[in-house]
């Protein structure tokens, strides 16, 4: 996923995966990926690993199954979630998100 902006939640779309016949739509699930974001641009170099630096609770807003922490981890932040599948009789998914900056490439930096 790249991210330029975003003001709405990101939705996710589970599918299962046939071989002979088109996949079967399995459920989706939406979360607010603003905390994220908030904690991404803070300064964090420093903090002691496993540090928790904000909890995102479920709420009728998101998918979220349980309360979400937001950790600095070796150096970057991270959030471990798992969230409830709608339109589907029931299943969770479990994700986990990590920012990674991507260096801008030679030739953007050249315009």
């Amino acid at each position: 996923i790249i991210l330029i902006t975003f003001s709405h939640g990101l939705f996710l779309f589970v599918y299962d995966h046939d071989t002979f016949t088109p996949d079967d739509k399995m459920g989706d699930a939406e979360f607010d990926i603003k905390p994220f974001l908030e904690v991404v641009k803070m300064n964090l170099e420093g903090l002691p690993d496993g540090t928790i630096i904000t909890k995102v609770k479920p709420n009728r807003q998101n998918c979220i199954a349980e309360e979400s922490a937001i950790i600095w981890k070796d150096g970057k932040v991270t959030q471990n979630m798992f969230l409830r599948l709608r339109n589907v009789e029931s299943g969770e998914i479990e994700l986990q998100l990590q920012w990674i900056d991507v260096p801008s490439s030679p030739s953007s930096q050249a315009a």
